[in-house]
């Protein structure tokens, strides 16, 4: 079946609710958001800590903000990106409020500030310790208000169109590459129908999923990365992998684990052994507000050299009441496993938790490939260099969401559908009967990333993780030829094709920079002060 719309969204976070609004309120054509869960399982949700803006101008300033950000990306960010971010947040945060998200204020009307590792000022803004939560809810309400959008829920995107699947040959060298829409898998009917679009949108989270434990929901498979990959758009700095420092120890949860915001380090928080003992006096002046790079680090170095699984965050010498009535969710949720926060340490252990990586896009969210963008943690704006400071990502999404939407309304009165786009031919395959392999093959992907290409790196564990994958892909891509295409298949083979990219980008870097940390390269300047 082949579909038409003026603009398809694929993912339903802020990203793309947000980008959403700003196009369809310009009543300049159908507007169709695909997501492949529900609308209020996106990566967003998860997100406790808050959103980075300059709004208290008493003792902040933009040049602040940008530096902060400068010094947390390791020196290697895009100074125009951390500009346009970091300029545009105040009024992008006007808009959320207009369309419903609430932040924390104060008695006196002001919003209620937090300060997080890396930043020099206390200026995030928040939602009590679900912050990701209420800005899902508060866009999710404005989507479904608006009689422009059409959702399609628990949709799956399957590839992006390009002139390849016209019979063109493609290459990472060809020009003018352009977007004709997706193929997306109908969960009704399991067939693969065709999305002709003059303008798509990736907005399709991150990859947190690749690896055993992470922060992030299972359906964070890297799919719209891996998609952009495949049609041969330009990624850049996937080796830039951030390790939460502190989500909950729980051996019975994985996918996601619980995130102990970043906010709680900053309200006060004090990271020890289970003996009590403080141990980020040994790694940086910052102490347990350090960027989290090097905070993570330091957890997975002690906990090497104690033989433990996790350490420990310490609250207990804080208010009770100011604990509970600032860190509500985690309260509960640590007492519901038996720990009171109030009077007992917290177990946290490091996890997977945010590609700074992506696909490379310029100021206005376009990608290297025509008529395609990319926003949100899918994309690799430059912003975060080689690590994000806490909390920019939400507002980098609506940030560049907003450049997109501005640039798109410009551009979409040239573009038309292309109506020689041929639908989905998927003759002479099976429905496939052989799930354990796919599962098991999962796990694989799990494994070979967490032991090799995780917080400490080596070229040994890397062309290991190297040799593995690959041989994996090839058996992957040989079950997909043969059976009907089908949501676990292809997130096994988004999951592969992201491993692959985050380690071959790995292996390319001869040196210790931001989240990448390997031993056998020396460590330059920044990191020898604070090593």
């Amino acid at each position: 079946m082949v579909h038409k719309y003026d603009i398809l969204i694929i993912g339903a976070g802020v990203a793309g609710m947000s980008y959403a609004l700003k196009v369809a309120r310009a009543k300049k054509g159908k507007v169709c958001m695909i997501c492949k869960a529900a609308l209020d399982e996106a990566n967003t949700s998860f997100a406790q800590g808050g959103v980075a803006s300059v709004t208290n101008l008493k003792v902040d300033n933009f040049d602040k903000h940008i530096a902060d950000t400068i010094i947390a990306g390791d020196y290697i960010s895009d100074q125009k990106a951390v500009e346009q971010v970091v300029r545009n947040a105040p009024g992008q945060i006007a808009e959320l409020v207009q369309w419903g998200v609430n932040f924390d204020r104060q008695a006196d009307g002001q919003f209620d500030l937090h300060r997080e590792g890396g930043h020099s000022e206390f200026r995030i803004l928040h939602h009590a310790d679900d912050t990701g939560a209420e800005i899902q809810r508060g866009l999710m309400e404005a989507v479904r208000a608006c009689p422009d959008i059409e959702v399609k829920e628990h949709h799956f995107a399957v590839e992006i169109i390009t002139q390849h699947h016209m019979g063109v040959r493609v290459t990472r060298r060809s020009p003018n590459i352009k977007c004709y829409g997706a193929y997306v898998l109908n969960p009704e009917t399991e067939k693969v129908d065709t999305y002709l679009a003059k303008v798509t949108v990736l907005c399709t989270g991150g990859c947190g999923a690749v690896y055993m434990t992470t922060s992030n929901p299972v359906i964070a498979t890297g799919d719209g990365i891996a998609m952009a990959y495949r049609a041969k758009a330009t990624v850049a700095d996937m080796e830039f992998v951030q390790f939460h420092p502190t989500v909950l120890h729980n051996p019975q949860e994985t996918h996601p684990a619980y995130l102990i915001t970043e906010a709680m380090r900053g309200y006060g928080g004090i990271l020890k052994l289970p003996n009590g003992e403080t141990f980020m006096e040994k790694y940086d002046e910052r102490l347990s507000l350090a960027p989290r790079d090097i905070v993570a680090r330091a957890i997975d170095k002690e906990m090497k050299i104690h033989g433990l699984d996790h350490v420990c965050l310490d609250v207990t010498h804080k208010d009770p009441d100011e604990t509970r009535r600032h860190f509500p969710n985690i309260y509960q949720k640590c007492l519901s496993i038996g720990i009171d926060i109030t009077t007992d340490y917290i177990p946290v252990r490091p996890a997977a938790h945010y590609m700074c990586g992506g696909v490379k896009v310029d100021l206005n969210g376009q990608t290297s490939i025509q008529r395609l963008y990319a926003l949100g943690e899918c994309s690799c704006t430059g912003l975060h260099g080689g690590n994000r400071l806490a909390s920019n990502s939400l507002i980098e999404a609506v940030v560049y969401a907003d450049a997109a939407a501005r640039d798109t309304l410009a551009h979409i009165d040239l573009y038309d559908w292309n109506e020689q786009v041929p639908e989905w031919n998927d003759e002479g395959t099976m429905t496939n009967e052989e799930k354990v392999l796919i599962t098991q093959s999962v796990k694989e992907v799990n494994q070979i990333m967490s032991n090799y290409v995780g917080i400490v790196r080596s070229d040994l564990r890397l062309h290991r993780a190297w040799d593995r994958l690959d041989m994996l892909y090839e058996e992957t891509e040989r079950l997909f030829k043969r059976v009907k295409a089908s949501r676990d298949i292809c997130e096994l083979r988004n999951m592969i094709n992201v491993g692959y990219l985050i380690t071959r980008w790995a292996l390319e870097r001869k040196e210790c920079r931001g989240l990448h940390f390997t031993t056998d390269y020396p460590l330059h300047a920044y990191d020898k002060k604070h090593e």
